[in-house]
């Protein structure tokens, strides 16, 4: 049977890649000589600024790539608009082992595409570069800068800060409705920007040209979940060739709680698991006699990475790989009135499954053989799981 979960396993990843690819959508580029492009741009969801997009002229066309050195901007309609810029950006790592010990901004200058967030009187951008987040801003009279924040340690080996970017939008975005204490409360992050940008914008009577309106799905899901686990058992012991010792194939029920944090990249299709749940199995041996019984109470707590494929706006499916710990209640093997403790050591579990909206789900799960007697040397065992599990999500 594990065989041939595996195989199906096996076909339906294959399959579910099919539905995997990243689509192409209706956008648009312009290149150096000012001529605008009509196309299908492959949206990746870029987590990182691009240097280079795939895109098609029609459905049916073959897939060309455009690059920063031919292309000054490129959108997605209804997603994201990059424009090509020569700016003098800082790098200055966040990191402590990296951090620079001066306190003004290192710049170099560089070509980027900048992702567009508030255009109007005064427009907002951002760059990302791994961990590194960088934003820009311009005004009807004044270039593209960098927004300057950095970190820095001090002499005396502290970490100071440099809030620079608070001085540069006093001097130039000023406004009636724009206190000091506004500027001074703001954080350099992506949501009060654009916030305070768009309260300018407001302000100064200006059309917001383009707003980013990209959707971002809840960070944060919290299911429950429940479902029947089809378990085996088998000890060895590895000192004599005696016949392995097999259990009864037995199904229990299992319950727990999945706390998912869904990653803010390549269109939300990556998240964090972390799924405790707990199950019970008791069994007694096939061959061996006088008869070895098992109670095996365990609270599970699966720890892993998700990937979903989009199938339409109602319905994906998913595959997850865990790294499964096990804290185990009681838990005993007792022949000829005679009990040995189980402790059990960690396993991978992987899973398939399909999820509809945004409330239901269910996952075919398999774990690899976990020992739960490692602790005694002169025996091995084979503890082996299949979950049929079922979903309901509260947020």
């Amino acid at each position: 049977m594990k065989k041939s979960l595996l195989i199906y396993l096996a076909i339906f990843l294959s399959t579910s890649y099919c539905y995997s690819q990243i689509v192409f959508e209706k956008g648009y580029f312009i290149n150096n000589d000012d001529q605008k492009t009509e196309c299908l741009i492959r949206n990746v969801d870029w987590r990182s600024n691009p240097t280079e997009f795939d895109y098609k002229l029609s459905e049916n066309d073959k897939s060309k790539t455009e690059n920063i050195a031919s292309v000054k901007e490129f959108g997605i309609y209804n997603a994201a608009r990059y424009k090509r810029y020569t700016v003098k950006i800082d790098r200055s790592s966040q990191s402590i082992r990296e951090m620079s010990n001066v306190r003004s901004p290192e710049f170099a200058e560089e070509q980027l595409f900048l992702k567009a967030l508030v255009e109007g009187k005064a427009s907002l951008y951002m760059y990302i570069d791994a961990d590194l987040t960088r934003f820009f801003y311009q005004t009807d009279s004044t270039g593209i800068e960098q927004l300057v924040f950095k970190s820095f340690l001090t002499p005396d080996r502290n970490i100071g800060r440099n809030y620079a970017f608070k001085q540069q939008l006093l001097n130039s975005l000023k406004c009636e409705s724009i206190s000091k204490k506004d500027v001074e409360r703001l954080a350099y992050n992506r949501k009060e920007l654009i916030a305070f940008f768009e309260k300018y914008n407001t302000c100064q009577g200006s059309d917001i040209v383009y707003q980013d309106k990209a959707v971002h799905p809840d960070v944060f899901n919290l299911t429950i979940r429940a479902g029947i686990n089809t378990s085996s058992l088998t000890l060895t012991d590895v000192n004599h060739n005696f016949k392995d010792i097999n259990f009864n194939r037995g199904q229990s029920f299992r319950s727990g709680i999945e706390l998912e944090l869904v990653l803010p990249f390549n269109k939300n299709k990556w998240s964090i698991i972390l799924e405790p749940s707990y199950q019970c199995y008791k069994s007694q041996s096939t061959n061996r006699s006088p008869t070895i019984t098992t109670n095996y109470k365990v609270l599970e707590v699966p720890i892993g990475v998700r990937h979903y494929f989009f199938l339409n706006e109602q319905s994906r499916i998913f595959i997850n790989a865990s790294l499964v710990y096990s804290l185990d209640f009681n838990s005993k093997l007792e022949f000829n009135n005679q009990f040995i403790n189980i402790s059990s050591n960690s396993n991978f579990a992987f899973g398939a499954g399909y999820k509809f909206g945004k409330k239901y789900s269910i996952e075919l799960r398999q774990q690899t053989n976990r020992d739960i007697i490692y602790n005694y040397p002169y025996w091995a065992s084979r503890y082996s799981v299949t979950s049929l599990i079922v979903g309901f999500s509260i947020f």
